[in-house]
């Protein structure tokens, strides 16, 4: 999967382009986020900062299913970011299927 590097803090949002900053993303997740920072919860209706996997645990936001093919979210960040980011869009889930059946996924935390 094509990957790029992805501005947690958008420039556009004065983010700055130095380490602490910069993630590697896939691009089509990268896209989905845009200049967006924050996204809406779909359980409270909260507005809420999107997960930041410099300063955040992936494994406190989010889980993988019983079948390790989707992700949840825990927590409103994890849920508004599970959508933001279309992390369980069919091509994903997909390949994601592919890697249970060989054995290498989900990953170990």
């Amino acid at each position: 999967m094509p990957m790029e590097v992805e501005h947690i803090i958008p420039e556009a949002h004065g983010g700055l382009t130095e380490e602490a900053n910069l993630w590697l993303a896939c691009s089509l997740c990268n896209s989905h986020k845009g200049d967006r920072l924050a996204a809406l919860d779909p359980q409270t209706g909260e507005v809420v900062r999107l997960f930041d996997p410099r300063r955040q645990a992936w494994s406190d936001h989010f889980l993988w299913t019983s079948d390790g093919t989707l992700v949840a979210g825990r927590t409103p960040v994890g849920r508004a970011s599970v959508l933001a980011l279309q992390l369980n869009r069919p091509a994903l889930v997909r390949s994601r299927l592919l890697w249970v059946l060989v054995g290498w996924h989900p990953p170990e935390e």
